[in-house]
């Protein structure tokens, strides 16, 4: 990735988290990034895998989370910090988008005993397969590995798994459709290895035809940056041993 783009990206990122609350427009960013708008638009997509309108709003609903499972500020406080008018609005999406509504985030202080579930979407018989590789040098635990529309891990998968660890992983009867990829875990090594490092990957997207039986789609896990957009859904606690037996819906 060319340095400038990068700065460029990251000023803009730097200034989304700075102002949460406040009503951004991508001409803000764009100034921010000291690109045109038509460019910027185009790099930050390019970089993060995502527009910018919806990498902010990714921040905003991870910023709440992170009030919720730590503080007692209310509810409707919280939707105004993160840039809502409206409780309603704010509550629909972060449910949408976490699995569960506010309140009930708050209750669970953060992990989630179960993912939310799946979509409706009726299945197609294809399963879509691969490995999940790492550094050598990396030690990972447990590994979440699902399908989503999107190249940001929101809303319910379409089908996903909790793994051991990196290895092979076999997602099966994917609906049709155009499918990302999409992993988290933590490293495991000792504390001066990074332990407790969160890792991402991605591949796709991956598209589901009828009649076709398998999809292969590898993913090399790699430390998480400020580049990635952050996991939304609400996931178990994959630092616990307790997730990490294999598990595929």
């Amino acid at each position: 990735m060319d340095e400038i783009v990068r700065q460029a990206v990251a000023r803009a990122i730097v200034t989304m988290r700075g102002n949460l609350g406040e009503r951004l427009t991508v001409d803000d960013l764009a100034r921010a990034a000291m690109f045109s708008k038509f460019h910027f638009t185009r790099v930050f997509l390019r970089v993060t895998g995502l527009s910018p309108g919806r990498f902010l709003s990714a921040l905003r609903l991870a910023e709440a989370k992170r009030l919720l499972a730590t503080t007692s500020i209310s509810v409707a406080d919280i939707s105004h910090q993160v840039g809502y008018n409206s409780v309603g609005t704010f509550s629909a999406r972060f449910s949408g988008s976490v699995g569960v509504s506010p309140s009930g985030y708050r209750q669970l202080r953060g992990p989630a005993p179960r993912i939310a579930d799946r979509t409706t979407r009726p299945g197609s018989g294809t399963t879509v397969r691969g490995q999940l590789r790492v550094s050598p040098s990396a030690e990972v635990g447990a590994v979440f590995v699902g399908l989503f529309a999107a190249r940001i891990a929101e809303g319910a998968p379409a089908r996903y798994a909790i793994l051991r660890g990196p290895g092979p992983y076999a997602l099966a009867d994917v609906p049709l459709g155009s499918w990302y990829v999409l992993t988290h875990a933590f490293g495991c090594g000792a504390p001066d290895n990074q332990a407790l490092r969160p890792y991402t990957g991605i591949a796709g997207p991956v598209t589901v035809h009828r009649g076709v039986t398998a999809g292969l789609a590898d993913v090399q896990l790699r430390p998480r940056n400020g580049f990635d957009p952050p996991v939304l859904l609400a996931l178990p606690d994959l630092r616990r041993p307790a997730v990490a037996s294999p598990l595929a819906v």
